[in-house]
Parts: structure tokens; sequence; C-alpha cells
């Protein structure tokens, strides 16, 4: 039994070492804790019961245009966290064809973010956590021949995508320090929650710098 939790513990470690495994575990923390506190909020409005909880499921993920874009975004995410933990899986130097799977599914996922965010009302979020990430990591998927013919350094797309961030963390941390001067605890939760995703995805996109 000992061997069997060592093993498994083993297999875990692995899985969420690497920028794949952050990635997707920031994603996998952010859809879950997202959803749970989406419902709850729903149901403490509409009542408890099944059909509440599924209305509520269905709206978190496709009750609107807004909702349909960024359920899209976290599909792909997921799909490219996939593909960078398979280019890593044998650590640095990566492997590039993987790596630039990664990269490009990334763009095309930050646009479907970019696009949910402003048809939910948030344009600034959409220009920098949904343009200019999908930027850094087009960026970041061109030739490394073509890269380093440009005029700034090889790593200017990968800390485009870190720079990309920082807008939405302050926003996060901002809602956080409003929600502790009192009112629900669901904001605050929300706020917590959002802020380890952040730090998750910040610490795969610094990994990405050693590629």
């Amino acid at each position: 039994m000992t061997f069997q939790l060592a093993m498994l513990n083993r297999q875990i470690s692995q899985r969420v070492s690497g920028p794949g495994g952050l990635y997707n575990l920031g994603n996998g923390l952010g859809l879950a804790g997202g959803l749970a506190l989406h419902v709850a909020a729903a149901t403490a409005v509409t009542g408890a019961g099944l059909t509440h909880g599924a209305s509520a499921v269905v709206d978190y993920f496709v009750g609107s245009l807004g909702a349909t874009a960024i359920t899209l975004a976290m599909l792909i995410f997921f799909w490219s966290g996939e593909r960078y933990h398979r280019a890593w899986a044998h650590g640095a130097p990566p492997d590039a064809a993987q790596n630039r799977l990664g990269d490009l599914s990334s763009g095309w996922g930050a646009l479907a973010l970019g696009l949910g965010l402003f048809l939910l009302g948030q344009p600034e979020l959409a220009a920098t956590s949904g343009l200019l990430h999908a930027a850094g990591k087009f960026g970041s998927a061109l030739p490394p021949r073509i890269q380093r013919r440009l005029p700034f350094g090889p790593n200017a797309f990968r800390l485009t995508v870190v720079a990309s961030r920082v807008p939405a963390l302050v926003a996060v941390l901002i809602e956080a320090e409003k929600a502790t001067a009192g009112g629900p605890a669901q904001p605050l939760a929300a706020s917590a929650l959002l802020v380890l995703c952040y730090l998750l995805w910040l610490k795969a996109d610094v990994a990405l710098l050693r590629s």
C-alpha cells in the first residue's frame, strides 16, 4: 500500500511539473472552482435542487455568447497544456514541435478568451489577457531563425505573455482587497481562487523562458 501511494504521488508530481502541468493545474482549479462558486450562487437564489443545479451548470458554460467563447478557450487551453506537458516530459530543452503546438493553440485560446471577455463587458482584459497574450504566444511559435533576426531579444514574445498576466492579476487583487472589507464570502473566495490560478499560469509562463 505504501509503495502504491509513493508511485501515485510520483505520478502526480510528474504530471503537474513543468509548464504544461502548471497550466493545466491552474486550468483545472479555475474551471472546477469557478463552476462550484457559480452553482452555489445560483442555487442560493433559485433554491437547491437537481434541476436548478443543472441549469446553473449550463448557464456557466454556454449561458451566453461570452460564456461559450470562454468555455471554448478553456478547452483549447487544456489541449495546449497537454502539448506543453509532452514537450517538457524529459525536461529542457523541450520537444520543439510539441512546444510550438502548445504556443499556437494557446494563441487561439487567448483570442477566444479575449472575445468572451469583450462580450462580457471587459474590454481592457480582452485587450491584455486576450490580444496581448495571443500576440506573445503566436510570436513564440515563430521559427527560431526568424526570431533571431528580430531587433529585440529571443525571449521578447515570452515576456509579452508574462506582461499580459499583470493587468488581470492586479484587477483580481483589487477585487480581493474590496472583498476583505466586508460583505459576502463568495467574492473573496472567487478572488483567492483566481489569484492562485494566475500565479500558477505565471509560473508556467516563466518556466517557458527556458525554451
